[in-house]
């Protein structure tokens, strides 16, 4: 399965609504028009809580994520993503990145709802790139092998998509290398920090353990989080 993630950003003259029907109309656009296997898109659809121990960003983002069961070239799916930007343009909305990725799901929803419907509960959205001084390769096992394992001990996650980013579809695309998408049946298990890190006894040590484990290897100066919503457009079991 070949997948690839498209950003999109939009600054504060563009509307919660307006954005979200952007995402919708461009998701439905690449859907028909690219035939992929899978297409689901998540994406900012509300001011971000303003007290949380989770540093959510302000601004509006949403990620197309698209997959192809065949092989296909690079090339032919940059030239499939840019026929979808413009034909459902928006000068307000940027297109910030395109990327061929490497998806695992460590712990997956069982998916019992219709299509083009909003997922239930909420979604963490985190983008980052390594901390500065460590390879790609201690990178890549103390995400997989510590961070994933510490994530799913503490955190009450009902889906966990996590993507390690291969390279670019084009040469402007902002540069992250992880792209992680944490999924939890209700809104109060993110944002309740003694639901989100545990019993009141552990909620501050695992804040220490989580802390400690990801200082270890992401940049947090450049991390971005959000809390967003995911829409799982078109599927084929």
């Amino acid at each position: 399965m070949q997948k690839v993630i498209v950003i999109f950003r939009a600054g504060d003259e563009v509307s919660y609504s307006e954005f979200i029907d952007f995402m919708l109309r461009m998701a439905g656009h690449t859907a028909e028009t690219c035939n992929p296997y899978r297409l689901h898109i998540t994406f900012t659809d509300s001011v971000a809580p303003v007290i949380s121990v989770i540093p959510f960003k302000k601004s509006k983002v949403g990620l197309m994520s698209v997959y192809y069961k065949d092989s296909i070239s690079s090339a032919d799916i940059k030239s499939l993503l840019e026929k979808s930007r413009g034909e459902i343009s928006n000068p307000a909305i940027r297109f910030a990145g395109s990327y061929d990725v490497e998806e695992a799901l460590p712990v997956a929803y069982t998916k019992t709802w219709e299509n083009a419907v909003i997922t239930p509960g909420v979604c963490l959205l985190t983008l980052f790139r390594r901390t500065p001084g460590i390879s790609r390769e201690a990178f890549i096992d103390r995400w997989h092998n510590s961070h994933t394992l510490l994530s799913l001990e503490i955190h009450p996650l009902w889906h966990y998509n996590r993507n390690v980013i291969l390279g670019p579809l084009d040469p402007g695309s902002e540069s992250w290398e992880g792209i992680v998408e944490e999924h939890f049946r209700k809104r109060t298990d993110l944002l309740n920090p003694l639901k989100f890190f545990g019993t009141p006894l552990r909620m501050i040590p695992n804040m220490i353990r989580v802390y400690k484990d990801t200082h270890a290897f992401l940049d947090y100066r450049t991390m971005e989080t959000y809390m967003v919503r995911e829409v799982i457009v078109k599927t084929r079991e």
